[in-house]
């Protein structure tokens, strides 16, 4: 059997030149399926894949919280959390605007533009992560721990 291409997508050359030790996860992907879909290709609890939302606060500033699969954030909690008057989700254009990649595909690795990253802090106590590689279909699964050490999201409870 022929081994499988892998993207070299930014988020891909990110984790190699950091020297993460991460699997590729190649899935076959569905169009608004979203974790659901991907953990059940996976095989994997849909609680370790993590998604990544892309935020504005009022001031239109972007901002990323890495979310369990099977939750959702609050943006209210979000928005006293970060001390900001209010959040809300970017729509689909203004995310792929902010982060270089496709909704669906959207990594918090080798975005295009600085931000700050908010991690659900529940998300460094999973043995393994499943997380968006920067294309739609393919995830990486790794350890918590290297998405702390290359990213160093601050650790936030917003999760509902």
């Amino acid at each position: 059997m022929a081994k499988e291409k892998i993207p070299s997508t930014p988020a891909v050359r990110v984790l190699r030149n950091n020297g993460v030790d991460f699997t590729p996860r190649p899935y076959r992907y569905e169009d608004r399926g979203g974790t659901r879909v991907a953990a059940r290709e996976l095989q994997c609890d849909e609680h370790q894949t993590v998604k990544t939302l892309v935020f504005e606060d009022e001031h239109k500033n972007p901002l990323i919280v890495l979310m369990h699969g099977d939750m959702h954030a609050s943006t209210k909690s979000l928005a006293r959390t970060i001390g900001t008057k209010s959040v809300i989700p970017c729509d689909p254009k203004t995310a792929q605007r902010h982060t270089g990649y496709m909704v669906g595909g959207t990594s918090p690795f080798g975005i295009r533009r600085d931000m700050p990253i908010y991690m659900e802090e529940s998300i460094a106590d999973l043995p393994r992560i499943f997380i968006n590689a920067g294309h739609r279909g393919l995830l990486v699964e790794m350890q918590p721990a290297e998405l702390v050490r290359v990213l160093d999201p601050r650790p936030v409870k917003v999760g509902i």
